[in-house]
């Protein structure tokens, strides 16, 4: 079997459901909605590293912009192949937003993994600056859940593409 089969068989396969596409897009929604909750709420509750809760504020946005664009006709690829201008449009926005959001991510990876476990005790008289236990906590673990889902879908990827090697060799109509 040809690498042109393999690609072939990958794209005929179905879209995923349109329930577990609308979970997703919900459960997204509702991470950002806290991500954007918390940094509000606790926005002077690390001076530690004061651009954690602004981290927060700023990547619950753009996760429920990047969420309610998905939704949008207009970024959709069309199926014949031609692209008007508002698909242009839509498309290089989505882009934009995508690599501002990637970029954001880094940033406060490094705030929050270069101060990990700081003091959570605001009211000592230590010289080290404190941060409030729940804010930090959740900007640790949101960040690193999504280290955790990238590495769930490329071992599934990796499985799926295994798979259907395994299946494309067993394929006896494609070994012309």
């Amino acid at each position: 079997m040809s690498n042109t089969g393999l690609i072939r068989r990958i794209n005929s396969q179905p879209p995923l459901p349109t329930p577990i596409l609308s979970c997703s897009k919900l459960a997204f929604s509702v991470i950002s909605i806290a991500q954007i909750a918390m940094g509000a709420v606790h926005l002077d509750d690390c001076p530690r590293q004061h651009y954690i809760p602004i981290y927060l504020i700023v990547a619950g946005v753009f996760g429920l912009v990047l969420s309610v664009f998905s939704c949008l006709p207009c970024t959709k690829a069309p199926e014949d192949g031609t692209f008007n201008p508002l698909t242009r449009v839509c498309m290089a926005w989505n882009s934009l937003t995508s690599f501002f959001f990637f970029c954001w991510f880094i940033a406060g990876n490094v705030w929050i993994y270069s101060i990990y476990e700081p003091n959570y005790n605001r009211n000592t008289t230590n010289v080290d600056p404190y941060c409030d236990r729940s804010l930090y906590l959740f900007a640790f673990w949101t960040t690193t859940l999504v280290y955790i889902l990238l590495c769930l879908f490329m071992v599934g990827g990796c499985c799926v593409c295994f798979c259907f090697l395994l299946c494309g060799r067993a394929d006896a109509d494609d070994d012309v």
